[in-house]
């Protein structure tokens, strides 16, 4: 895992966890007393990475991100305003941290999901790494009714795609396996698939659920790996989610 890089999305404001009287990046927000970001910079642990292997994508507040982790080592890259989206936003990291002449792993974690296991990342990574794929994806199985995008499979097994929630079929409504929104990609070929990317006519955004689909037009293997730990997935978009995020960690403890 020594030839792994990481890119941390962290730029975002976080509308429902925002408080005006002590305004923050949402990723700044704590959970037991630490940032949200700390525990999924600690996810990383297994790949043996050094500290200028993680790139933060930093956006909202900019400023306090870099001030919080100066000292650690950590490589920063700002999405600016040129543009919107997970896929401008990896965009960014990629560019300004010299990742697109890079030609090992790179690992994308939310700085919003802070349960997804150490273990996990490295299968993940190692999946990707072992089985030449261009990307593998964290899904996991859940039995509940959830927003999430889901993995769409063939009659053999193999990965065809992602469907976002809100464009599901009420069959694709039934599947279980969810997108986690947690990556493994081959850098070349990530970089690649970049290019080909673009902004969405009605959102405005770039996002990064676009670059499998890319990948696989091109005939390129792509998989995902399960975890059936419901709470890996588990991100934090209001006060309410920090407390559930503490419960989980009080559990693990």
């Amino acid at each position: 895992m020594n030839d792994t890089k990481v890119i941390i999305l962290a730029a975002g404001k976080g509308t429902r966890i925002n408080d005006e009287n002590h305004p923050m990046p949402k990723v700044l927000r704590e959970a037991h007393g630490r940032p949200l970001i700390s525990y999924v910079i600690d996810s990383t642990g297994l790949l043996g990475i050094k500290p200028e292997d993680i790139t933060i994508v930093v956006g909202y507040m900019k400023e306090m991100v870099v001030e919080r982790f100066k000292d650690c080592g950590y490589k920063f890259a700002v999405q600016d305003d040129g543009g919107y989206g997970t896929g401008y936003a990896v965009k960014c990291a990629m560019e300004q941290s010299g990742l697109n002449d890079f030609g090992g792993t790179i690992v994308i974690l939310s700085g919003d999901v802070p349960l997804v296991k150490k273990e996990t990342v490295f299968r993940l990574a190692d999946e990707n790494l072992k089985n030449g794929n261009s990307c593998t994806l964290l899904s996991c199985i859940s039995k509940r009714e959830l927003p999430f995008g889901r993995i769409i499979r063939d009659e053999n097994g193999r990965f065809t795609g992602i469907v976002e929630d809100k464009n599901c079929t009420p069959e694709q409504k039934k599947i279980r396996e969810l997108n986690v929104a947690t990556y493994a990609f081959d850098a070349k070929k990530l970089a690649e698939a970049l290019k080909e990317i673009t902004f969405n006519s009605l959102t405005g955004e770039m996002y990064l659920t676009d670059v499998p689909a890319v990948m696989l037009a091109k005939k390129e293997k792509i998989d995902a790996v399960p975890t059936d730990d419901e709470t890996e997935m588990l991100g934090v978009n209001t006060f309410a989610d920090l407390k559930i995020i503490e419960d989980v960690l009080d559990s693990r403890a």
